[in-house]
């Protein structure tokens, strides 16, 4: 009998991305790591390293260089200042002291950070030059060619702009005031972040490594709309984000952005800045994606989308999946994920049903 061609996962994405369908709609997410170490306690292997879960549950082969590849923080000493069995305190190389739970699962508390002020601001900065030991050299070297000829979808993800700032380097109250009080400041740390990271993006690519995709993180909204107005977006963030995007185009490949929140308002804006591709669709945050598929979908590749509270009980995922799958994959277009990441909530057995049912749901003819 005929078996149908599997395609390999960037003959996938490129299908996507040129808005034609493949042979069934991609499947990726990120995975917490508490969600990993209960998954161990229901039977994941030992010997499956963090970085190859997907592969094993039988996910896309999407290669991510992420800021354990590409490191553009300002490089402060990182150091753990009180440690039990059930939280840890510890400075990171942000200059921000955080307490986290055991395991690791939920967003940090903010206890101090380093950058406070221009001053110090300035300081850090110094510390912010491009240099080829920010590069993991070792991991594209040993796999690089490998990911290739494997057909892996290779995304560069590099962190910088106001989400970084806002989530590590100073904090959100101190950047707030400091884009309504000191706009300079704030761009010029944001504009930074951005320069170091294309220029290490320059230095990898020049090395002949090439990627497919380049990622950014940047959060501007939640459940209510945008975090700020949309003249300061135009003003301080819209810039490093328009350079972000011709640096991608200009090397022959696509630009995601990453934006939590009710980011509704502003993907027009998005469209019009030459943004590719966008997730992950909040839903618990008032974002519908059958209607942003409707409105958006021929331009715009849209990634998640689908309510991770509903995974904890597998027939509750089973008929959301039934009923918004078939939507949002008309015409290609769409990657299948939570509408954020995977929480401890999630069984292993739940996930692998998923992803079994997305596989059978999400076949083109």
């Amino acid at each position: 009998m005929y078996k149908k061609y599997e395609m390999t996962t960037y003959e996938r994405m490129s299908r996507i991305y040129d808005h034609k369908e493949p042979d069934r709609v991609p499947i990726t997410d990120w995975i917490w790591p508490s969600t990993i170490d209960r998954w161990r306690r229901e039977g994941l292997p030992n010997d499956v390293d963090t970085l190859d879960v997907r592969e094993y549950l039988g996910m896309d082969n999407i290669v991510e260089l992420s800021i354990m590849d590409i490191d553009t923080t300002p490089r402060f000493k990182s150091r753990i200042i009180e440690e039990t069995d059930t939280y840890i305190i510890e400075q990171d190389a942000y200059g921000i002291t955080k307490k986290n739970f055991k395991p690791i699962s939920a967003t940090f508390e903010h206890i101090d950070h380093i950058i406070k002020d221009p001053d110090s601001w300035l300081k850090a900065k110094k510390n912010m030059t491009p240099a080829s030991d920010r590069i993991n050299w070792n991991r594209l070297r040993k796999n690089y060619k490998r990911w290739r000829e494997e057909g892996a979808w290779i995304i560069a993800m590099p962190w910088y702009g106001y989400d970084v700032v806002s989530t590590r380097m100073c904090g959100s109250v101190t950047i707030f005031y400091a884009m309504a009080e000191n706009p300079e400041w704030a761009a010029d740390m944001f504009n930074h972040g951005c320069d170091l990271s294309l220029k290490l993006l320059d230095m990898i690519w020049d090395e002949g490594y090439t990627f497919d995709e380049l990622f950014w993180y940047d959060d501007m909204a939640y459940r209510n709309g945008m975090l700020f107005s949309k003249t300061m977006w135009k003003e301080l963030l819209r810039p490093y984000q328009q350079r972000t995007v011709e640096w991608a185009h200009s090397h022959g490949i696509k630009v995601q952005l990453h934006c939590c929140g009710n980011i509704n308002s502003l993907i027009p804006d998005l469209i019009e800045l030459g943004v590719d591709a966008l997730n992950p669709l909040e839903v618990k945050a008032g974002m519908v994606p059958t209607e942003i598929k409707k409105l958006y979908g021929e331009k715009l590749v849209l990634k998640g989308g689908f309510d991770v509270r509903n995974w904890e009980v597998f027939e509750k995922a089973e008929a959301d999946i039934k009923t918004v799958l078939p939507v949002m994959m008309t015409s290609g277009g769409y990657v299948f994920a939570s509408n954020h990441s995977i929480p401890d909530s999630v069984s292993l057995e739940n996930y692998k049903q998923i992803i079994k049912l997305v596989k059978e749901t999400g076949k083109y003819k």
